[in-house]
């Protein structure tokens, strides 16, 4: 009941507000305080460089801060916490552990592939019909950031982006607390799934917005507009990218307003093994698996 895109577009307007001069520091320095932020990271550590709240939390950070593992197939695309991993299950993905959400319902009808679209398919046939390769299995990652974490988000491999689809929705806040009480809380929420290919078949990559995180915005996809106050909330909006978007693995390709979630959900092989825990704390270019060759030394962590 409470009007949390409202509010969230009000909170939005407030960042935008340029600060004085003298206010930006002490205001700014209570923030970093407040939730850990390490301005030492930052490209420009003068607070006072700044202008608005906006400002600070899409800053970005300096040249090596966050090098990219150079031997994991698939690494973090941004800083936060690790809240879920490991294979999707009969169509299922799992938000936290033993809070379940539909596949079919995060993502949408398959309208980006030639094949038909069939509505009285099963949830684990949908997934089994995003697979390239039959014998490989599909994997899921979710991130959570904090407010005090670095809000730009990476690529985690190279692969290439054929199609968008964002989902208006709510913005329900997506802290751990809240994953655990609400079953399917990041198909309530507002977001863009980014769908397309890697070395391996399948993946995609989504933004979900949350309270406070209205704004959503991707580099190469100038036409997302999230939060904004006449869309129909029932409904998706598609667009299609010709000759696909091609990235790097760490490429920067976008950024929140504040704090929220990253989901990924990909296709790999079967030897496929995450190197990561729930809870974990992650940084952009840290592997998230080990080697699918073998090469690295497996440790526990």
């Amino acid at each position: 009941m409470i009007p949390l895109r409202a509010l969230s577009r009000a909170w939005g307007w407030i960042h935008a507000v340029d600060l004085p001069i003298w206010a930006r520091r002490p205001l700014l320095s209570w923030y970093c305080d407040l939730f850990g932020c390490n301005i030492n990271e930052a490209e420009v550590e003068d607070l006072r460089h700044y202008k608005n709240l906006g400002e600070f939390f899409r800053r970005g950070l300096k040249d090596g801060m966050r090098p990219i593992a150079p031997t994991n197939c698939v690494v973090s695309p941004a800083d936060g916490t690790v809240l879920h991993y490991g294979k999707v299950e009969n169509g299922y993905l799992e938000q936290v552990k033993g809070v379940k959400y539909s596949l079919s319902q995060f993502l949408g009808p398959q309208s980006w592939s030639n094949s038909s679209e069939d509505s009285s398919k099963s949830l684990a046939d949908y997934q089994k019909s995003l697979l390239k390769n039959p014998n490989n299995e599909l994997y899921h990652c979710v991130i959570y950031l904090a407010p005090g974490d670095y809000h730009r988000f990476h690529s985690p491999t190279n692969w290439r982006v054929k199609f968008r689809r964002h989902f208006p929705g709510d913005l329900l806040s997506v802290s751990p607390i809240v994953a655990k009480w609400l079953a399917g809380l990041f198909c309530l929420n507002e977001r863009a799934a980014y769908i397309g290919e890697w070395e391996h078949g399948f993946f995609s990559m989504a933004p979900v917005g949350a309270t406070n995180v209205g704004s959503i915005k991707v580099n190469f996809d100038s036409e997302l507009q999230t939060n904004a106050y006449k869309r129909d909330l029932n409904k998706y909006y598609d667009l299609g990218f010709n000759d696909g978007v091609k990235l790097t693995k760490g490429e920067s390709i976008g950024e929140f307003n504040l704090g929220s979630t990253i989901v990924l959900i990909f296709e790999a092989p079967k030897c496929f093994d995450f190197k990561i825990q729930p809870g974990l704390r992650i940084k952009v270019g840290e592997g998230l698996n080990y080697c699918l060759d073998g090469s690295e030394v497996r440790s526990a962590k």
